[in-house]
């Protein structure tokens, strides 16, 4: 074999060492267990690899069977964004409804719960907590998936979310540096700005990632995000002054940088998935996230022929890409010593919901206006939501409201819902001597949304308006605000309006 040809076979390796690619399917297709036995160090696994835990259990045993020590990464926030319960929703409440409670023992609970849970299904690596301050109520992708708009909340409970899945055995995952709380685009279409200067963002931004690096996470995900303050020509994710100066060298940060996914539009639309790796790597990130969109094989070969290619030319030096696949090995290493610590602490169960988490669903919910007295509801109640536009962060298989768990316990309780061209001149019609209740989600980021509800109000001021999203507005006679869009928090709603805690199936 020729010095040239054996090198290039090494850089492919190291290439394949650091992308994180998702593929298609319940079970590993052949193309990653042939490439995990080619050096690929890491998968990463969304709602559609998911039927339930303990298929999840046997998908991430074949893969360990191509390679020990395999990375198998989820997104997984235990909230409105879940991969492992996409189908029926989160029975954890998620992170706007954990700082509303302001518990962290609370929290660290939910997620060591969480962390076990994914420890048993064989996932090593979870993309969360979301870490981000949510101090822009318009935010079109973040809102409940931060703990809240704080720095000092979001920090405390950073901490507290961290020790708890890491303690469960799993590593942890804060996202998305350095920070995508105060902005009006969602960088999945476009390339958001943030023009906050540095003082600021070093006390609010970098605030809970400095938390997160104090509490020992793994990792730490880039957010696809100009901020000129700290680079004004290159999005974080492709940003030497972020990534190497400000995260590795001011805040101390020595785990694993992976990159939010390199297809999204942000990124992509101006450097290309293979650009915007390569430029990735060479500013100090170590595993590339590919796979949510483009889970295919053809893909992840073009991205590790482009980081060979650019180690070739002198694009990206072969130190740092070594450097990268030695981080993501360590990150290997640790994720291998949790598994055996934990060894038979958990077996993987289908369909079980997390006790915990609805507890702290409960805790969640609260009156905002209005008396409690005035609930329960008088008798069954028609139901109307209101459907915005959808969250491409949240599987869009994924189930959400108050109108399905209400009906579970209070037989007759109707419902409607209605998305922005479908809202009647009436949405109360159907209602006639009957209690209503009027579900939104982010009222105060939607005019069509509103208009309809208080439209709604001035006919039936009696009606009751359950917000699931971030209660920036609060609006009618009684309003109920659960801070999120979980199964859990839908129960919680639910139990609310029907006067108690009932336990059936959970």
């Amino acid at each position: 074999m020729s010095e040239r040809v054996e090198r290039n076979g090494n850089l492919a390796a190291l290439a394949a060492a650091v992308l994180q690619p998702g593929f298609v399917g319940t079970v590993p297709p052949a193309w990653i267990c042939r490439w995990l036995g080619d050096g690929l160090g890491s998968v990463v696994l969304f709602s559609r690899n998911v039927v339930d835990p303990t298929q999840v259990a046997a998908l991430t045993a074949a893969l360990r069977a191509e390679r020990p020590d395999v990375i198998v990464a989820i997104d997984e926030e235990a909230g409105d964004v879940t991969r492992i319960e996409s189908g029926q929703g989160s029975s954890r409440p998620g992170n706007l409804a954990l700082g509303a409670v302001d518990d962290p023992a609370l929290t660290e609970e939910v997620a060591r719960d969480l962390g076990e849970e994914l420890a048993a299904a064989g996932i090593t690596l979870n993309y969360a907590p979301d870490v981000d301050v949510n101090s822009n109520p318009d935010n079109p992708v973040i809102g409940v998936r931060s703990f809240g708009a704080e720095a000092s909340l979001v920090a405390r409970h950073t901490t507290a979310w961290i020790r708890g899945l890491q303690s469960g055995g799993v590593a942890a995952c804060a996202k998305h540096f350095p920070g995508h709380g105060d902005t009006r685009v969602d960088s999945h279409h476009d390339l958001p700005r943030i023009d906050a200067d540095r003082a600021r963002l070093h006390a609010v931004e970098l605030a809970p990632f400095r938390a997160a690096v104090a509490a020992g996470v793994q990792a730490v995900m880039t957010g696809h995000l100009l901020v000129p303050a700290l680079d004004p020509d290159l999005p974080a994710t492709l940003s030497g002054r972020i990534l190497g100066g400000l995260l590795r060298e001011e805040m101390g940060f020595d785990g694993v940088v992976v990159t939010d996914a390199v297809e999204m539009r942000a990124v992509a639309d101006r450097y290309g998935f293979a650009g915007a790796a390569v430029r990735a790597l060479a500013a100090g990130a170590d595993a590339i996230c590919v796979g949510g969109e483009h889970a295919d094989e053809e893909t992840a070969r073009h991205l590790r022929d482009a980081i060979v290619d650019a180690v070739v030319v002198g694009e990206l030096p072969e130190e740092r890409l070594a450097e990268a696949a030695k981080r993501v090995g360590q990150l290997a290493a640790w994720t291998a010593a949790a598994r055996t610590a934990r060894a038979g602490t958990r077996a993987a169960t289908a369909g079980a919901g997390s006790t915990v988490g609805l507890a702290a669903a409960r805790l969640a919910v609260r009156v905002t206006t209005g008396d409690a007295a005035s609930l329960p509801l008088t008798g069954p109640a028609h139901v109307v939501e209101f459907q915005p536009p959808h969250n491409i962060a949240i599987g869009s298989e994924t189930p959400w409201g108050v109108a399905a768990p209400l009906a579970a316990l209070v037989p007759g309780t109707t419902n409607v819902r209605h998305v922005e061209s479908s809202v009647p001149a009436d949405p109360a019609a159907d209602a006639v001597g009957r209690p209503l209740v009027l579900v939104v989600r982010d009222l105060h980021r939607h005019d069509w949304m509103r208009n309809a509800v208080e439209r709604t109000l001035a006919a039936r001021p009696d009606a009751v308006v359950v917000e699931l999203g971030v209660p920036a507005l609060v609006t009618g006679a009684v309003h109920i605000a659960t801070h999120g869009a979980t199964r859990a928090a839908g129960r919680a709603a639910a139990e609310l309006l029907a006067g108690g805690a009932v336990s059936p199936s959970w």
